[in-house]
Order: structure tokens, then sequence, then C-alpha cells
């Protein structure tokens, strides 16, 4: 276990019942609260690693040589897409009864544990999986047809199957931390991503590389080098109304410039936009990269959704998140509910608007790595698979070309709820 101080249990525990593709459970965030308490560590941690003088993700970054990369994958050939929610690191807990059993359900459904996790990234190395970066596999071009993005060749190594992995929700929201989720992603004096945790029933805080799917990712590709290509790692799906990575990095708007609480809020959110910032440095450096899931994880599909509340978001995205993580071309829809109703079918105002500011790959969720490139507009919309309870339970057939669920699911921590198979 890669802890810097031992944990003696981590609830993991959802805040709220969860719907498909996403977690973030508010679209109204609550105002800030002028009140925070120091974190306490743990005072007998063992000294970490001292920081190598040659990154290790090196031998990742260069492991394949160009010779080596003889397999073309075609723009007929899919690219499989699969993301994760937060995973949960100690079932026990979250499905116990000191979890209300809708909270349980709604874990149960959309989430795997860190041993499932870790069972299915072995699964999918093992049948030949290989991640590969998103911008390797879309590009936008200019010709005599117009401006409007195409589906690259790929260059493998022989054998290989180009996989895509992204992760919705990497915020740490309030929510997670009152139920015992890790509680940000710090940078080891190592120099290596960890998570931060606090046991809920010891208060003790501690750091940690088991319990996160950020860090578990990183080492599993540095003790399988071959499973990535060119270094790539994984995209965050992010949002923004309470921060990301586990930073309160959100402007609040409803504190007025001349609030006496405004310049002690603007002094502790620039100690945490100070903060993330070598976070997301050195998450760059080995291989993870951003997209949106919009600023306060609204429901695209929604009647009731305007286009000037779209465009308001999605300049506080821009505004808060946009500026610590660089551009990014890639939008990930909350719920999995596309813009206008059909993103398909038609081009709406909402979608022509949201491609109007920067975004080209558009992805919800579905029961196939589908894509679809958009004839009348430069975009492209694409589906990702769901690792979670509900698809080890009822899809099994669907996801044997990764790994088969009898294998990965634990049923003996989750809920007696039945499996279809």
């Amino acid at each position: 276990m890669k802890h810097l101080a031992r944990p003696v249990a981590l609830l993991l525990a959802l805040g709220l019942t969860l719907s498909l593709s996403a977690c973030g459970p508010k679209e109204e965030p609550s105002g800030w609260q002028p009140t925070h308490e120091p974190i306490q560590t743990q005072t007998a941690a063992p000294e970490p690693t001292p920081t190598p003088a040659v990154d290790p993700y090196d031998a990742v970054r260069h492991y394949w040589s160009t010779d080596q990369l003889t397999q073309s994958w075609g723009p007929e050939q899919p690219v499989e897409h699969l993301f994760f929610h937060p995973i949960i690191a100690y079932p026990q807990y979250a499905f116990s009864s000191a979890v209300p059993t809708d909270r349980q359900k709604g874990l149960d459904d959309w989430m795997v544990t860190v041993d499932e996790y870790k069972k299915i990234l072995q699964n999918v190395y093992d049948k030949g999986y290989i991640l590969v970066a998103m911008e390797d596999v879309w590009s936008e071009v200019t010709d005599d047809s117009g401006t409007h993005m195409v589906r690259n060749t790929l260059m493998l190594p022989e054998g290989k199957k180009p996989l895509i992995i992204s992760f919705d929700d990497v915020n740490y929201y309030d929510y997670m931390l009152a139920e015992g989720f890790t509680s940000k992603l710090v940078v080891g004096e190592d120099g290596q991503i960890w998570a931060q945790c606090t046991d809920p029933n010891t208060k003790e805080t501690f750091l940690t590389q088991d319990l996160d799917a950020t860090p578990i990712l990183d080492n599993f590709v540095l003790e399988h080098p071959d499973f990535s290509l060119n270094g790539a790692k994984a995209i965050y799906s992010l949002t923004g109304y309470q921060g990301i990575l586990g930073y309160r990095t959100q402007n609040d708007r409803d504190i007025a410039p001349n609030d006496p609480k405004r310049p002690e809020f603007e002094a502790h959110r620039q100690s945490e936009i100070d903060a993330v910032k070598p976070v997301i440095e050195r998450l760059k450096e080995t291989g993870w990269t951003f997209g949106s899931h919009t600023w306060g994880h609204i429901n695209l599909g929604s009647e009731k959704r305007t286009l000037e509340s779209v465009k308001n978001d999605t300049e506080r995205w821009l505004e808060e998140v946009g500026t610590l993580v660089g551009p990014t071309n890639i939008l990930f829809y909350p719920h999995g509910a596309r813009p206008d109703g059909d993103d398909w079918h038609k081009t709406g105002p909402m979608f022509q608007y949201l491609q109007s500011m920067g975004f080209r790959v558009f992805a919800s969720v579905g029961v196939n790595s589908f894509s679809y490139i958009k004839d009348d507009i430069s975009a492209v919309i694409c589906d990702r698979l769901h690792p979670d309870g509900t698809t080890l339970r009822w899809s099994r057939d669907r996801y044997l070309q990764f790994y088969d669920a009898k294998d990965i699911i634990d049923l003996s921590v989750r809920p007696d709820l039945g499996v279809g198979w």
C-alpha cells in the first residue's frame, strides 16, 4: 500500500442518486462560506521518496519507437472509449447501514470499486488495448470542401487496439468530502501525483496512491509502459462550480465587489488557484488532458434549458476552469443529454454556440463507442461506454471485448440486487 500515513477506513459514498454519465449533483451551486479549517496532516508519516533525477514517465513516453508502429488503424475502425465516475475506495462502508439506501443504490449503479477498477485496467491491457490521446484520433482540416473534422489513421504497435479513457467529475465536491471521498490531487515530494484522503472515522488525513483512479492509472502505466501510445493517459471531464481537482478555484458572483467578505474570499480563492497550478502542470507533463463537463453540470437536453443559460455557463467554465487547464476542444455532456434534443440529425442554436466557442468533439454516453462526423458544421459526435454497477450486472455480453463482468464484479460487498447473467 502506497500510503504516507496508514488509513483505518475510508468512506466513499455518494451524496445523491446519480444520473447516467453524470455525478455532479447540482445546477445551482451554493454560495461561498468564508470558514476554512486548515488540513491537519499526520506528523508520523514516513519520508517520501525523493524526486528522481530522471522522470520515470520518460520511459512511458518513449517506450514505442517509430519503427515499432507498423499497424495502420484507419478511420473505419472503431476507437473504443470507456469512462468512469469516482471509484469506491471502501465498499464495505459504502454499502453498509452507515449510508442511506438510496445513496447505496446510486453508488451501485454508477460506480466501480477500487478492486474492480484495477481488474478492468488489467483486463483491457491483457486484451491488447493501448491508451491513445483524443487529439491524435480527431483533427480539424480545411480543404476544398471547407473546414471539417476527420478521423485520423493511427499508427499502432502490431496487435494493439486503441482505447480512450475519460473520468467524469474529478472535482471532489463538498458532498464527497462529507462522505469520505478522496479530497484532492497533490504533487508529492517524489514529483508524482497522490490523492489526499481524510478517514471519516478517525479524521486522520493521509496521502495515498491506492484509493484514487488517477494515481492507480499512473502507476499501472509506469508498470506497463506498453499500455500507452506516446505517453497518453486519460481525459478529465471537469465542471467548475466547486473548483477543480479538489481546489476551490470557483468565483462567487453573489459576493459584490464592495462586500466585506470579498477580500477574504478572493485571498482564499487565489491561494487555491496557486495550489492547483503545479498539479495541473504535472498532470499535463505525464499525459493527462482536460475537457469540459460544463461549469454547473447543466442538462443541455432539458426542455427548460435556454441558450442564454448555456452561454452564461460556458463563459464561466472558460473563465474559471479554462484559464487554469488551458484550451480544450472536448465537451462531455452532463447526464449524457444532447443539446437541442438531438445533436446528430440536426444542428440547433445551442450546438452552434458551443461549436463557436471552440468545442469540436462532443461526447455523450451510449451502448457503443459510436462516432459521427457532422457534415454541416466542423464537429464530431461520439459516445462513451460506462463500466459501472449497472453494466456489470446487466450488460455483460456488450463488455466482453474488454472484460468478463463475472470476473470483475465484487458481489461480496455490493448490495444483493441480482445480475442478468
